[in-house]
């Protein structure tokens, strides 16, 4: 009723803010609840617990100005690479885009004046061209832990300026910090010895490119929160040896992850955490320097690991799988990169030992012949994830096995494998009619026969990429039309045999399509544009570059009905001029993103949406 308050008048602050509580992460609609009044602008502001910020944009002033607006932040994300004014709502979790570091009292809501952009934040506002951009340094940081002493997981991403002093401040004030990422930063030893002397509730530390770190810093953390560390992650730290995963192994013996790439661990770092780390349920190793030793340890040991990724190894053979496949039971998980003295029989003892797997990637791993995967196809019947990369030694009937025994297969990779053929994408499609997610690339023996198939008896695809597979044409895409209804991702890049028949057969019947990518696909025109705009209005990104067919009126056809349409390329498309650009700027209010030739763009085009336009220097 007009002049009464029915809600805030009989619902207490706590129920208000655990309603706030259930739209964590949902910026939109968090920042919407905050305009309803003054009362819910405060509450949520009150129960806001993660923001996530570009470093150059949240400076140490702007820092001060956050810790005073959220009081109860838990979750702090920085990262120097983020574009603020650029990322996508769903990543951002202020209630405000950030784009300076000085900020001024003001009574009223946020004005536009020229180019000078005004956020504003209650009483508060931040003016863009005022205020000078700096990195994030030890003074933020000392204000961040003495205004959020319930912190519980800080980001630092590549922040340069940021040393250990900060996050000895960090760690003196936050004594609930659970988690830390410190990727990029030069940080020293004494910032982790701080964390490993006040946190004692501390979980998750992510060491990556630390080049300031050493053994002293991972030791101490390895002491003094040995207790209830889970999660350790380093990667390219040269200055951390075997010491640090003998520490880790000698007092960590709850740690359920490891990531390791390093080429200054050998086989007595790995040994020591297998031997002390039983609970160990997630491996990831990129490690030269690791043997068959080290491995067959983990497979003896780590009888709980249900996740092992193995990258780039020289120096370990089947010795080493047969082991986790004799200890490993529950492994879910497994993928093999680069691993060239694999073959067969490590998959035949993975498949005969690890019924439960569930995902399984080879890529680039020569000796892995079609053996190998038959014995997947025929143990393993709960595999719903399977990809293979530059596999060309496995034949169609690896894939005939999988698609008679692995009936709960839902995504299926294949990339360069120049020995797969419709055959085999025949049988897949018939044995496995769950399958959403179909990735194809480069296999020059899949055509038309193979993808109809899909089309056939896949009805819950939704997920298709076939690109630079150039047996494709019109004819698969019609199938695809006709029967797959909840298709929303369609890549054909590089099939020259598709043109308007196939795109419009889409359109047709993939009403629910976000994303397309035509692009090299030289006998697609404006028809198959009209008609993708009468048929997919959801779509959001469309990738055309090298259409040479494609002119300003196809484009005009497109963004008269897909008006949701948030990204568009339209590199070398010959008859896109000034118009079809300036067009899709004008037509589509939700656009971000659209990549176009430079000479293409009009000053008044580049005036009004210079934030979205990516232009490619390229000549006439």
């Amino acid at each position: 009723m007009k002049g009464q308050d029915l809600i805030n008048s009989v619902i207490p602050d706590e129920i208000m803010i655990k309603a706030f509580n259930y739209l964590d992460g949902q910026k939109m609609d968090r920042d919407s609840c905050a305009l309803v009044c003054q009362r819910w602008y405060q509450l949520e502001r009150a129960s806001r617990h993660t923001i996530r910020i570009g470093a150059s944009d949240g400076s140490d002033e702007c820092i001060g100005l956050l810790v005073q607006l959220f009081t109860d932040l838990r979750f702090v994300y920085m990262d120097e690479r983020l574009s603020v004014s650029a990322q996508p709502p769903s990543s951002s979790h202020l209630g405000f885009r950030l784009k300076s570091s000085r900020a001024t009292a003001t009574g009223s809501s946020s004005s536009r004046r020229g180019v000078k952009r005004n956020y504003s934040m209650g009483k508060y506002r931040i003016e863009e061209d005022e205020l000078e951009m700096t990195t994030l340094s030890d003074l933020g940081l000392n204000v961040l832990g003495k205004g959020c002493p319930r912190l519980e997981k800080l980001s630092l991403v590549w922040c340069s300026a940021v040393t250990s002093l900060g996050l000895v401040s960090v760690a003196k004030c936050c004594k609930s910090l659970k988690a830390l990422d410190l990727q990029g930063c030069y940080i020293g030893d004494q910032g982790l010895e701080a964390v490993g002397e006040y946190c004692k509730q501390f979980e998750d530390l992510n060491l990556r490119f630390c080049e300031g770190m050493t053994d002293r810093g991972v030791i101490s953390i390895a002491i003094g929160c040995g207790r209830t560390l889970k999660s350790l992650g380093i990667a390219a730290c040269a200055r951390i040896t075997d010491n640090s995963l003998k520490a880790v192994g000698a007092h960590c013996h709850f740690l359920e992850k490891l990531i390791l790439d390093s080429e200054s661990v050998n086989d007595v770092g790995l040994l020591a955490v297998a031997q002390g780390c039983s609970s160990l349920k997630y491996l990831q190793l990129q490690c030269v320097n690791v043997t068959d030793d080290a491995l067959q340890a983990v497979g003896g040991l780590c009888l709980s690991l249900k996740t092992l990724t193995l990258c780039s190894f020289q120096k370990f053979t089947d010795r080493s799988l047969v082991a986790i496949g004799n200890g490993c039971k529950a492994l879910n998980v497994l993928s093999l990169s680069d691993c060239y003295y694999l073959n067969d029989q490590s998959l035949v003892a993975i498949a005969i030992g690890c019924s439960e797997l569930t995902q399984l990637e080879v890529n680039g791993c020569h000796n892995i012949h079609t053996a190998g995967i038959e014995a997947i196809g025929q143990s393993c019947w709960r595999l719903t994830e399977l990809v293979l990369k530059y596999c060309q030694n496995i034949g169609d009937s690896a894939l005939f096995e999988v698609g008679k025994g692995c009936q709960q297969l839902k995504a299926l990779h294949l990339v360069d494998c120049s020995s797969i053929s419709d055959a085999a994408i025949c049988n897949i499609a018939k044995g496995c009619r769950h399958l959403k997610k179909l990735h194809v690339r480069r296999c020059y023996k899949v055509g038309d026969e193979g993808i109809i198939a899909v089309g056939s008896n896949c009805r819950h695809l939704h997920d298709l990429s076939l690109r630079f597979c150039d047996r494709i044409g019109d004819d698969a895409l019609i199938s695809i039309g006709q029967g797959c209804p909840s298709l929303w991702r369609l890549n054909v890049s590089g099939c020259h045999r598709v043109g308007d028949i196939g795109v419009t057969a889409i359109s047709k019947g993939c009403p629910l399509l976000t994303h397309l990518d035509i692009s090299v696909c030289q006998n697609v025109g404006d028809m198959g544009l009209a008609a993708l705009g009468e048929g997919c209005s959801h779509l959001k990104e469309i990738v055309m570059s090298h259409c040479r067919k494609i002119t300003d009126i196809g484009v005009g056809y497109l963004v008269k009905y897909c008006t949701k349409l948030e990204a568009c390329h339209m590199v070398y498309c010959q008859f896109i001029t000034a118009a079809g650009v300036a067009t899709v700027i004008s037509s589509c209010l939700n656009i971000k993103k659209v990549l176009v030739e430079k000479w293409k763009v009009t000053p008044r085009t580049r005036r009004r949406a210079a934030s979205v336009l990516t232009e490619l220097c390229l000549e006439a």
